[in-house]
């Protein structure tokens, strides 16, 4: 996992994204027991364009996701074994709820980044906006107003990216000011405990 972090972190999108466009000069062809496909029938334009995007992102994503695990403070952790609860349970009851108050805003500004970054993939005409915009205006020459078209386009989508970003963090946020998970379930148990005996 440490190697693909850092590989597709540490490598520029664009070249992945030419990588996997010119793959078939590495890999002409995919070959299954006797059945033979060639690659540029496989990896397409658009499958090129997926593929880079998906890696790429994946690698930030899992950063983004460790540093979240990694701020829930490791109390909550001894905390949830003394109540008798599996390194699973635990963590879906205590310390990923903890965690997604720290993993959704970059999730969200991530999420946005990459929905522009989709721009780059123009470069191998995977008929994303830009390139659309692109083979509009080579033939009506309206490259400004195209240009501001897709800019438009592009601001939309981000504002619902992020309306929906602030709508997650204010539901996540409403239990901000409650006692921490690990707490409650003190309380339940010492409760629990109390009317039985």
């Amino acid at each position: 996992a440490s190697l693909y972090i850092w590989f597709f972190r540490g490598t520029p999108l664009l070249v992945q994204i030419i990588f996997w466009f010119n793959i078939q000069l590495f890999i002409p062809s995919i070959d299954i027991g006797s059945i033979h496909f060639d690659t540029n029938s496989i990896i397409t334009a658009f499958v090129a364009a997926l593929l880079a995007l998906s890696l790429n992102e994946a690698a930030y994503m899992a950063e983004i996701m460790r540093g979240g695990l990694m701020a829930v403070d490791t109390g909550q952790q001894e905390a949830a074994k003394a109540l008798g609860y599996t390194p699973t349970q635990a963590m879906l009851r205590i310390i990923f709820p903890q965690a997604l108050r720290v993993i959704i805003p970059p999730i969200g500004n991530q999420t946005i980044s990459m929905l522009k970054t989709t721009s780059l993939v123009s470069v191998v005409a995977a008929q994303d906006l830009l390139t659309r915009a692109q083979n509009i205006y080579a033939k009506n020459f309206l490259i400004i107003e195209l240009l501001i078209v897709a800019s438009i386009w592009y601001l939309v989508m981000t504002t619902v990216a992020s309306s929906l970003q602030y709508m997650i963090e204010r539901r996540l946020g409403r239990s901000t000011g409650e006692a921490p998970m690990a707490w409650r379930a003190t309380l339940r148990l010492l409760r629990a405990e109390g009317s039985n005996g």
